[in-house]
């Protein structure tokens, strides 16, 4: 989602390098095209407005700062936008909020299309990781086969669904699975509520009748991240006549520019919760504003893919890799067996992006298409499949000839060869100061600690 305000806000970066130090016009400039690439992705104009502001303010004030003259100024200006757009986001942090309700009520609000319940079973998944027992209800009794839905849903995650046959009160349904909730030993229960393609007196006094008798501790806005500054709209008036407590982002591996993520905060006034990245029941994650500012910023999101490293990586795997990136043997099979394991992860663009220096990787396949993260694999694991076993192991032996022959016999082109050996030899010097991505899934809080020390290095 933010891979175009990502490439524009790197290349302000990238031309403030050619600078000896800051001054008010480079300042202004890099000011100009850094409003610029937050309007056209869809940044709310009164947000850009603040934010380009707040960052002028901080960069004329390192002009004359001593402490800050040992910076170049692509890295001082880098500081201040990664300060002021994580703050855009506020202080909350990702995730619901501690409450001692038993059981806890959860509402689900939001337009109809912008996947509330797909959402209710990606929360009741994130939920049974954390160890909670949710129940899940629909009380959308209007939309044709909605129930329906939120029980194919349910028992794709393996979470029990209230259903009492014959009730179509919205009210009564939400009730009588708070008391079901109560009486089984549920300590969460997720509401679905109803939708409309517009915003209407009918939902809102449901709305309003759902919340008083469930007396929810959550009331999550569910907005479609692709329809950018009409979502962020329509929170504001759930937020005014209903009452939101966050807002739950979804779709935000589309191709949207991004532009909501970043005003949501600033506009409604309620802090994002989760985000969802992906169709499968595993891509919903809490919002981390750091690591997202991070990522667009192209400093990469290594606690995230710590993360997910963790849930698919078997530890006495990692550390054997993990050895062997210490000695330096960290071959082209290694990395081919490592991508095998990344397709456990999630698709192979959010994993690279969440690489320092990694994003360019998707770059093998020059055309996006469906499918594209798995061709992109594919390709590579058929240039890595081309080679012989020692080139495998001694990539420095692959002259001219022998990229020819690889690029013949793989179906790819000698520059695709050429590029994946270039972004190979980053990788192991990256992988190399972090102990390894497998390593660092088997580290536990020494792998954090590592991962931390660099994002601050980064700074």
């Amino acid at each position: 989602m933010f891979e175009s305000l990502s490439t524009r806000l790197q290349d302000v970066f990238k031309t403030l390098r050619g600078e000896s130090r800051l001054t008010p016009e480079n300042i202004e400039a890099a000011l100009r095209e850094i409003r610029l690439a937050l309007l056209e992705a869809d940044v709310n104009f009164k947000v850009v407005k603040a934010f380009v502001d707040r960052v002028r303010d901080q960069a004329m004030e390192a002009v004359g700062n001593d402490v800050l003259r040992s910076l170049v100024p692509s890295q001082q200006v880098v500081t201040i936008v990664r300060d002021e757009m994580v703050a855009l986001f506020g202080e909350a942090a990702g995730g619901l909020q501690a409450t001692n309700q038993r059981p806890r009520v959860i509402l689900l609000l939001g337009l109809q299309g912008a996947g509330k319940t797909t959402t209710a079973g990606k929360l009741g998944k994130w939920l049974v990781k954390q160890g909670r027992h949710p129940l899940m209800v629909s009380t959308d009794v209007k939309r044709p086969a909605a129930i329906q839905q939120l029980n194919v849903v349910g028992q794709k995650a393996s979470i029990r669904v209230h259903d009492p046959a014959g009730q179509m009160d919205p009210v009564a349904r939400a009730k009588g699975a708070v008391a079901e909730a109560g009486t089984l030993g549920f300590d969460t229960v997720i509401v679905d509520t109803a939708g409309r393609l517009h915003i209407d007196d009918d939902l809102m006094g449901e709305l309003v009748a759902i919340k008083n008798v469930t007396q929810p501790s959550d009331l999550l806005y569910v907005a479609d991240a692709m329809t950018g500054q009409d979502a962020i709209k329509s929170a504001g008036e759930f937020n005014r006549r209903v009452g939101v407590t966050g807002v739950v982002l979804t779709k935000l591996d589309g191709d949207a520019r991004g532009g909501a993520a970043l005003s949501v905060v600033s506009v409604v006034g309620v802090p994002i919760a989760f985000v969802g990245s992906g169709e499968r029941l595993e891509d919903l994650e809490p919002f981390h504003p750091e690591r997202v500012v991070s990522r667009v910023l192209g400093m990469g999101d290594v606690l995230s893919l710590i993360e997910r490293a963790e849930a698919v990586v078997d530890v006495e795997d990692a550390q054997r890799l993990e050895q062997k990136l210490r000695a330096n043997e960290f071959t082209l099979e290694d990395f081919r067996d490592q991508l095998r394991t990344i397709r456990k992860m999630g698709p192979l663009e959010q994993i690279m992006g969440m690489l320092p220096g990694m994003g360019n990787l998707k770059a093998l396949a020059e055309n996006k298409s469906p499918g594209g993260d798995e061709k992109q694999l594919s390709r590579i694991e058929a240039i890595i499949g081309s080679m012989t076993p020692e080139e495998r192991r001694k990539q420095h032996i692959i002259n001219g000839t022998r990229r020819k022959r690889i690029a013949k016999g793989s179906g790819t082109s000698v520059e695709e060869v050429n590029r994946l050996l270039k972004q190979f030899v980053q990788m192991q010097k990256m992988m190399k100061q972090l102990g390894g991505m497998a390593g660092l899934a088997g580290g536990g809080k020494r792998a954090r600690r590592q991962a931390m020390q660099m994002l601050r290095n980064r700074r």
